[in-house]
């Protein structure tokens, strides 16, 4: 592991000193944390990551291994943000205290090899996403993956088959062949609306994007998918990888500004939190940072934008109980909560129920259930008791992350339920069912 390199004040890649200042150690953050509640250690929690944070700034302590270790176990979902009295900034913190690492440590070569795979070679790339996601699908279209987890191979791969299992499938058409067109209501359209497809939401999500349209559409939206769209960079920044997601962010102004746009949309929550803070991800970036907070100011997550512009079209009846998963970057990241909520009461006959401890992580996080599987094998399992224990058949959120990590719960702690997007909801309700 590498020591530490001192610099000046200014210079400093960490976390802001006004931005550590905040943080009075009261320590009504503890129980919003996951990883305490878990391991009940000071150390891996919000208060202790912070007070971690101001020595290795003040220079008491070196930024060694110790230091990596617990703010790498940290999932980032910002519950102690909403906890928080005194409005510390803990993602932002977090965030910049990463990508002090990633510059001054140096990770083994196999995480670097990986980290350049992921962040550089296939999340950015269409065409290797599109390689990907065709491989998965003939994975599981030959019956390939079945044979591989019925046989119990898995199980003897240890880190790497139980990360093997939450592989999503892949489903063609992917949305990409939906890029460069303009999708239009009936009706002269109430709003023109951009929607980003992110990356691998493209791939594994796709019908989850022909259903945000479909809804869109319906309640009287021209949806335009701008061509020259990319990946939104929040991956990269919640790994450290910030100038990488600083580039990505420029090439998505450029793409979508210029269309002038009433509202660009997304139905990722952790793409839309990133995606509103690109502000400042480039606040010192003269050329941008005032066209990032314009971009910022049209930025809305699908839910908040329906919920606000209100359904034109009257949903059909859904005589299902649903129970709604707050996900952590829509409820903590972007402080939307009614919205979802919302949404579903205005579908005849739905029963929604309450899920005890919904602002709780279920331990998606990003890639952190690939990084930090069990961990996050721990996380899921106690959402999931949650879970059976409201009888719901559907289990709704609004991220597809989440929806990845809460379908592998139902395949191993569940009773069946369906895990849905809430527009997916709203999009049958509307009479649209997949096969």
């Amino acid at each position: 592991m590498a020591d530490s390199i001192t610099v000046s004040e200014t210079n400093r890649l960490g976390p802001k000193q006004f931005d550590l200042d905040r943080c009075v150690h009261c320590g009504l953050c503890l129980n919003a944390c996951p990883t305490y509640r878990e391991l009940g250690l000071e150390m891996d929690s919000p208060r202790g990551r912070v007070y971690q944070m101001v020595l290795v700034a003040t220079g008491q302590v070196e930024l060694g291994s110790s230091y990596v270790e617990h703010l790498d176990l940290c999932l980032a979902c910002r519950a102690c943000e909403s906890a928080c009295p005194s409005g510390v900034p803990y993602g932002r913190m977090i965030e910049a205290a990463r990508a002090e690492i990633e510059a001054k440590v140096e990770r083994p070569a196999s995480t670097r090899l990986l980290r350049r795979i992921i962040f550089d070679r296939i999340l950015p790339s269409r065409a290797a996403l599109r390689t990907v996601g065709t491989l998965l699908w003939f994975y599981s279209a030959t019956g390939l993956r079945s044979i591989v987890e019925g046989c119990g191979v898995l199980k003897l791969m240890g880190k790497l088959g139980r990360v093997a299992r939450l592989a999503p499938d892949a489903g063609l058409p992917f949305f990409y062949s939906s890029y460069g067109r303009v999708f239009r209501p009936a009706e002269t359209p109430r709003y023109r609306v951009a929607l980003l497809g992110g990356c691998i939401a493209n791939i594994f999500f796709a019908r989850l994007h022909e259903a945000t349209v479909r809804v869109l559409v319906l309640n009287g939206c021209e949806v335009h998918v701008p061509a020259a769209q990319t990946c939104c960079g929040a991956l990269h920044t919640h790994s450290g990888e910030r100038e990488r997601a600083r580039e990505l962010a420029r090439a998505n102004i450029d793409a979508l500004l210029p269309g002038d746009y009433d509202a660009i949309l997304s139905n990722t929550a952790g793409c839309g939190s990133t995606l509103k803070e690109y502000h400042e991800l480039l606040e010192h970036d003269a050329a941008y940072a005032g066209r990032a907070r314009v971009f910022v100011e049209r930025m809305k997550d699908i839910s908040e934008f329906l919920a606000a512009a209100g359904l034109t079209a009257q949903p059909g009846p859904l005589d299902v109980s649903v129970t709604y998963q707050d996900s952590c970057h829509l409820l903590h990241g972007q402080k939307i909560r009614n919205a979802p909520r919302e949404l579903l009461a205005a579908i005849p006959q739905l029963r929604l129920i309450e899920l005890p401890y919904s602002d709780l992580c279920c331990g998606s996080a990003g890639i952190y259930n690939v990084v930090q599987d069990e961990m996050a094998a721990e996380l899921l399992r106690r959402k999931m008791e949650a879970v059976n224990a409201t009888g719901a058949e559907i289990l709704a959120t609004a991220n597809p992350g989440c929806m990845l990590q809460l379908k592998a719960g139902v395949d191993q702690h569940g009773h069946g339920q369906r895990v849905l997007h809430i527009v997916e909801l709203l999009d049958e309700a509307y009479g649209h069912r997949e096969a």
